[in-house]
């Protein structure tokens, strides 16, 4: 394959990454393939070259690959995994049934896949700087020990030729979805594992979550010219391609015979998708610096609501860009594929054919993604809350300012309900559990979406929820395309709050214990009152007390707890507030005294603004 010059995108990428955070270093992949899909067979075959710069301090001895595409045969991990989970009961359905644990999309449907339906990605020969590698594949990992290893700060070429088979449409990848998309191409090529400063990451595709390598993807997709592609990255042949790809007035020059090669190139990014449909509608929509691409099947519902989902995105863009960054690529697609919703970089495959709030709904989370996934890419098989809480936390945020009947309410509060029916069910485990070992999808999900969502409006509670959003503009700016992990996180929050948060950090995401507050006592002592709080529960908190006398005045009586060494701001300065001697940790009670006789004194209640995901909320206010 020829050399290609990636655009000056490419340039100003690397440069702001490089700037942000010097003390992290990153891998870096330059992939070259070149790949033919015949629809007939649902076969792949193709080449791939990829140069790999190993910017680590170590020495590596042999390297992995995914092969995620052999997930999909029967006895497989993902294949006993969903039917294990599927014999545990965890909820009722709306009827009163009970809900068996699995995957719904996923079921027992592996096990029954025949010889012409599964997936499979074979590795056909695996050559490094012209030499032949030994390699073996270990169902979804290809583990190659090389002849010499791949020193500190060196580069390498490794040039592979492989095979595949398309399966049908199961979990996130494959053909014929249930909207009848022909090819939802995610997971689709041998992939590079992540080696980072805590090692080789070569994790068995079970069903979850993904961590991949920056890097530059230059691809060649043929196929039947019938099919219309969307993707990933920049296409570089629109004039000979067209399908709404062209320039306005262009004239389009396809090629003689049956089949067309698509050629897309994108810059920095640690994933490639595409899909493939002959019955594509294509259409775009300038946003601020960037375009906007939709691809979707046509019918009754969609003829209205894609397009409809297009003219709103500018309004949700130019909320995210104000609280979560700027979007630093050129184009972003929204295509119609997969089983639901599922982010990549630059594209987004989701379900299309419901109504218009069911669908802007998913096309904002999985946009979302692009900033929590796509340039921060936490592992999210390490700590799936930072990405799926984060944007759940975001996606909220946006929908709730964007839609005109949603303003005005607390976004958040789904996702304390979530949470706390969690605990009630007795399924929790502590957010540090990796993706694939919870006990339980139910808990799983609960935990990386809503509990992950809590923590970060939890967050504004301790911390301010001005501290907390310019935090998080910082967390972007400081850790895009670094991979940070949890402890980088609260630290940008700990700098740009001023207050200790480690404590917050333990026990969140390494227990299970919960917040309970009270109102245990109210006594006269000199013609004044006492009041007594009482903890309950094993997390301790701040906490904000507000007062309410007779005559109509407020009072905010804010105790900090001491392991913050500080105290938030004042979020709302039209309200007097009291700061009080900090609560320690080891003490179950706190009392406070109020100038005035208890008969003066209307309600006392502690976190009007709910915020505090204290499970018994029953005990939190007393009203005389």
């Amino acid at each position: 394959m020829g050399r290609f010059f990636f655009p000056a995108l490419l340039l100003a990428l690397g440069t702001t990454a490089a700037s942000a955070q010097s003390d992290r270093w990153q891998q870096h992949v330059k992939y070259q393939m070149d790949v033919r899909l015949d629809a007939q067979t649902h076969r792949l075959t193709g080449k791939q070259r990829l140069e790999y710069t190993n910017n680590s301090p170590d020495t590596l001895y042999r390297i992995f690959y995914h092969l995620y595409w052999n997930a999909f045969q029967p006895g497989s991990m993902m294949d006993v995994r969903s039917q294990e989970l599927g014999k545990k009961i965890t909820s009722k359905d709306a009827l009163g049934n009970d809900r068996q644990d699995w995957d719904a999309r996923v079921t027992d449907r592996i096990s029954k896949l025949q010889p012409s339906e599964i997936g499979y990605q074979k590795v056909l020969s695996l050559r490094r700087d012209g030499h032949q590698q030994q390699f073996r594949t270990e169902e979804t990992i290809l583990v190659v020990e090389l002849d010499k290893p791949i020193l500190p700060h060196s580069k390498t070429v490794l040039d592979m030729d492989f095979e595949a088979q398309v399966p049908v449409q199961i979990r996130r990848s494959g053909r014929d979805n249930k909207e009848g998309i022909d090819y939802s191409m995610a997971q689709w090529y041998p992939k590079l594992c992540e080696y980072d400063y805590e090692g080789w990451h070569p994790t068995p595709y079970i069903a979850r979550e993904f961590y991949g390598v920056w890097g530059d993807f230059d691809v060649k997709i043929t196929l039947d010219k019938k099919y219309v592609i969307a993707g990933t990255g920049y296409l570089q042949n629109p004039n000979t391609i067209g399908y709404g790809y062209e320039a306005p007035g262009t004239r389009v020059t396809r090629p003689a015979g049956n089949t067309l090669t698509w050629h897309f190139v994108a810059p920095n990014v640690h994933d490639f998708v595409w899909a493939a449909d002959p019955e594509y509608k294509h259409i775009t929509k300038k946003v601020d610096d960037f375009t906007a691409h939709f691809f979707y099947r046509e019918n009754d519902t969609t003829r209205t609501t894609w397009p409809q989902l297009a003219e709103m995105i500018p309004a949700a863009y130019a909320y995210i860009r104000e609280h979560y960054g700027p979007y630093p690529y050129k184009q972003y697609s929204f295509i119609q594929g997969g089983d639901g919703g599922m982010e990549y970089p630059m594209a987004t495959l989701i379900m299309g054919n419901g109504k218009m709030n069911g669908l802007y709904g998913v096309a904002i989370h999985e946009w979302m993604h692009s900033w929590y996934q796509g340039m921060l890419a936490t592992n999210e098989s390490l700590y799936p809350w930072m990405d799926e809480g984060f944007t759940t936390f975001a996606e909220d945020n946006v929908i709730g300012n964007t839609v005109d009947s949603l303003k005005g309410r607390w976004h958040q509060e789904p996702n304390y309900r979530s949470y706390f029916a969690l605990v009630r069910s007795g399924y929790e485990e502590p957010m540090s559990t990796h993706s694939d070992h919870f006990d339980t999808n139910y808990g799983y999900s609960i935990n990386a979406y809503s509990k992950g969502a809590v923590f970060l409006e939890q967050l504004g509670y301790v911390i301010g929820a001005a501290s907390r959003d310019a935090g998080l503009l910082r967390y972007y700016r400081d850790w895009r395309f670094k991979h940070p992990n949890a402890k980088d996180f609260i630290r940008v929050m700990e700098k740009e709050s001023g207050l200790q948060l480690d404590w917050y950090l333990q026990y969140m995401m390494n227990s299970t214990k919960h917040i309970d507050y009270a109102i245990d006592d109210m006594a006269i002592e000199n013609g004044k009152t006492v009041v007594r709080l009482r903890r309950d529960g094993g997390f301790p908190m701040p906490i904000d007390l507000m007062v309410e006398y007779a005559d109509g005045r407020k009072e905010m009586h804010y105790i900090p707890l001491t392991l913050m060494f500080g105290n938030k701001p004042n979020e709302n300065p039209g309200v007097k507030r009291i700061v009080h001697d900090g609560w320690k940790w080891t003490h179950p009670t706190y009392s406070i005294k109020l100038d005035v006789p208890p008969g003066q004194i209307k309600s006392i209640e502690i976190d009007p603004s709910k915020r505090l995901a204290d499970i018994n909320r029953s005990n939190n206010r007393a009203q005389q």
